[in-house]
């Protein structure tokens, strides 16, 4: 069920996928958390109750695990295109 890439015979993992979609979506988690401490502070939210501990946390800490799930699909894609050309 893999796919190949349109330039080249190397097949595109699901696992791949997974991990570069879940990079995207914790980069924009970020980002729109982010958004919302800077609409919530002004508007009066107290920080340090409720939710925004987490939203704070999340803004720190997402964009560093979604660098280091692309840093997996990166190192894995050259593993995998090393292995294949090892076979040519």
């Amino acid at each position: 069920m893999s796919k190949s890439t349109p330039g080249g015979d190397v097949p595109v993992r699901r696992i791949d996928r997974i991990l570069a979609f879940m990079s995207l979506g914790l980069l924009a988690l970020s980002v729109v958390c982010f958004f919302a401490i800077i609409i919530g502070t002004p508007a009066g939210a107290d920080m340090r109750t409720g939710v925004w501990p987490l939203i704070g946390l999340l803004v720190y800490v997402a964009p560093i695990v979604a660098f280091a799930l692309l840093l997996a699909v990166l190192f894995m894609s050259f593993a995998r295109r090393g292995r294949a050309n090892k076979g040519r």
